[in-house]
């Protein structure tokens, strides 16, 4: 049994720095457990696109509306009695406030946590993304990690992707059958 049936409807906002994995790890949450999966870069507005392929990093008022944006992605999937799993930096605690308020406390995140190094050398291989190498400082500046948040799973990126999915999955089972979707 998948964890989405526990707490309907489900929101999961897999987050952490670019480099991560949170495309690939909100894929398979979502495949496994037969829910929607938005891939939040592509909710960015034009500008933010640009910006970041520009190596300008972004700002809280590049963010907010971004950010808004998948909050209301988040409410019409709840609205729908769908379970979504989205992918999104959600890099400060104030943006993940925002995402819980959007969502009426309905909302699981899975921070995909590793090194700089590995971070840098995942940037540096992939192809054809808009975010460059270069931002990845910024971004770890800009982190404020979710220790202690409730409703938070954290994963190492350092392991196999089927692992790290594995992982995220029974953690998310457990936040449910404690109620941690809600605001705390």
């Amino acid at each position: 049994m998948g964890f989405e049936q526990k707490t309907p409807p489900l929101a999961v906002v897999v987050m952490g720095v670019s480099g991560c994995g949170k495309s690939s790890v909100g894929e398979r949450i979502a495949a496994q457990n037969g829910l929607t999966f938005l891939e939040g870069d592509q909710l960015h507005p034009a500008r933010n696109v640009e910006k970041m392929a520009e190596g300008i990093p972004l700002t809280d008022d590049d963010r907010l509306p971004w950010l808004d944006r998948i909050g209301a992605e988040i409410r019409a999937a709840q609205n729908q009695s769908q379970g979504v799993v989205i992918s999104c930096s959600a890099l400060k605690r104030n943006y993940r406030d925002r995402l819980r308020r959007a969502a009426g406390g309905r909302l699981a995140f899975v921070f995909l946590d590793g090194s700089r190094e590995l971070l840098l050398s995942r940037m540096q291989a992939r192809q054809g993304h808009f975010m460059p190498a270069s931002l990845l400082d910024s971004q770890l500046q800009t982190l404020e990690p979710p220790t202690g948040e409730s409703g938070v799973v954290t994963v190492a990126i350092d392991g196999v992707l089927d692992d790290m999915v594995a992982l995220a999955c029974e953690e998310l089972r457990g936040v449910a059958i404690k109620g941690g979707f809600h605001a705390g």
